[in-house]
């Protein structure tokens, strides 16, 4: 493997979040949490907010449920990413390393994987194969806008057009400077 694992408290500050979430998530995964018990109180406050009718909720009561997939495996993608950043040590110290992003978008589809064969044993649930595909392109999504993010925050990126440049004095005696003109 190309780095090094860390045994630190710092470790632990990363992975517990990412633990948190797995918690969150098997609880979104059991009876309690199905279609069906998540309509009987998501439509008395739909129809409260915004007068929404009976035929038209069976389809936002769909989106809203993928839409929680998205978020929740995005989420657990970028807590599992800063998990193993804490973890794993690789050369040269970066923001961002494939090597975290690899690992934890494999944990995602694993984990995703997981839930929906758990909820294959359910009677009131439902596992499918196009939820574990939606939850690991969620994942995927997250460990690309990561990528794009930590990238773009190197601390030595140079200056704006227009904006001063700081230059050192080189007057003879003078102990050197910043200067900004």
């Amino acid at each position: 493997m190309k780095g090094s694992v860390h045994h630190s408290p710092s470790v632990w500050k990363g992975w517990i979040p990412a633990i948190i979430w797995l918690g969150i998530i098997a609880i979104e995964s059991t009876a309690s949490l199905s279609s069906e018990n998540t309509s009987r109180f998501l439509y008395p406050v739909l129809h409260f907010l915004f007068g929404l009718e009976p035929v038209r909720f069976l389809t936002w009561h769909f989106l809203i449920r993928k839409t929680g997939h998205v978020i929740g495996y995005a989420v657990l993608s970028i807590l599992l990413f800063r998990a193993w950043r804490a973890s794993v040590a690789v050369r040269n110290n970066p923001r961002w390393s494939i090597v975290w992003g690899r690992i934890a978008l494999a944990m995602t589809a694993l984990v995703a994987s997981l839930d929906e064969w758990h909820q294959s044993f359910l009677p009131s649930r439902t596992g499918t194969i196009h939820d574990v595909v939606l939850d690991t392109t969620a994942g995927l999504a997250a460990q690309i806008l990561l990528f794009l993010w930590l990238r773009g925050e190197k601390s030595d990126r140079p200056k704006a057009p227009g904006s001063p440049v700081p230059r050192i004095s080189e007057e003879p005696g003078r102990r050197s400077s910043p200067v900004t003109e």
